[in-house]
């Protein structure tokens, strides 16, 4: 069972505690991430694809791959979605790792539960590609998305891919445009390359993906001749009075978990609608491991539920 404790902050928090079970499953899990990249022998991109590839696919979605106008990635759709509402979903690898095919079973969880149809972005990879690359990517997706009749977007991302959903809804919110993102759901997000976040060196926080030396290295790698400070990298820095309404979800135990505290109080001090759950002693992006662990679960299930009111707002 899950137990939900309520606080009062000026961002609306809840902690998420688990049962003794659910934290056996959580160490076992654990073990199988420490076996798995004992054990790889591929390159860094290949072993990760195959990494977040575990996450099952559904099997009522289709999949459609997508290269055209200057716009790359994979559509999943299930058999009831809405033609005038989609979820642009933006993938999370450090800005280094990660492509829109490996995604695909991890998104097909998200569009079974609300049954909205999830374009999944392909965007250029550090350090081949730096900024402002990526969110200019995120920016064509978008309007590529509006040229083709949606005319209600959420966006959705992990990690990485989660402080670039953030950068994209804060440019997007403060465009000159009729039409703005109706939600921004993200889990895990890199919201601050200025390494600021005391999580990101407190010896009490055992993150067992991702460490503080290989994120100084992406950052390096990502940010090319931009500042860490800039907005378009640290969006923890930008103008955020106009986001839409945000679900923020992170682990206790992992190395972005102060990024997801910082910007959920920077948004709520701005006036944003930010609802934020930390679930106790989670590892990095959770969520993905829906065939392990109940919270990984029971988190996407309160992500559908934000994104179906968002979609029912209007």
């Amino acid at each position: 069972m899950l137990d939900i404790l309520k606080t009062n902050t000026q961002a609306k928090t809840e902690v998420i505690r688990v049962s003794p079970e659910e934290q056996a499953r959580e160490s076992a899990l654990r073990q199988r991430f420490a076996d798995f990249w004992a054990s790889a022998t591929t390159d860094l991109r290949t072993t990760y694809d195959r990494f977040i590839s575990a996450s099952p696919l559904v099997d009522d979605v289709t999949l459609e791959a997508v290269d055209e106008h200057g716009v790359k990635g994979w559509w999943v759709r299930s058999q009831q979605a809405n033609s005038s509402k989609a979820i642009l979903y933006i993938h999370g690898g450090g800005y280094v790792l990660g492509s829109a095919k490996a995604y695909r079973g991890f998104v097909s969880q998200i569009v079974t539960r609300t049954g909205v149809a999830a374009f999944i972005l392909e965007y250029p990879l550090a350090p081949e590609a730096s900024l402002p690359t990526a969110p200019s990517t995120a920016l064509a997706a978008w309007d590529w998305l509006r040229k083709n009749g949606f005319d209600q977007i959420a966006i959705v991302g992990d990690s990485a891919g989660g402080g670039l959903s953030l950068v994209t809804l804060t440019q997007l919110s403060n465009a000159d445009s009729d039409v703005k993102p109706v939600a921004g759901v993200v889990f895990s997000p890199w919201a601050d390359l200025t390494f600021s976040g005391a999580s990101m060196l407190d010896q009490s926080v055992v993150d067992p993906l991702i460490g503080y030396d290989y994120l100084k290295d992406c950052a390096q790698k990502y940010l090319g001749s931009f500042s860490a400070s800039d907005p378009l990298a640290s969006p923890l820095l930008g103008e955020l009075q106009k986001l839409p309404p945000l679900l923020i979800q992170v682990g206790t135990d992992e190395r972005l978990l102060d990024d997801s505290r910082q910007f959920a109080q920077r948004a709520a001090e701005a006036g944003v609608s930010v609802e934020l759950e930390l679930w106790e002693g989670m590892h990095h992006v959770f969520q993905l491991d829906v065939a392990h662990i109940e919270s990984a679960r029971a988190a996407l299930d309160h992500a559908a539920q934000f994104l179906h009111a968002a979609f029912n707002r209007k």
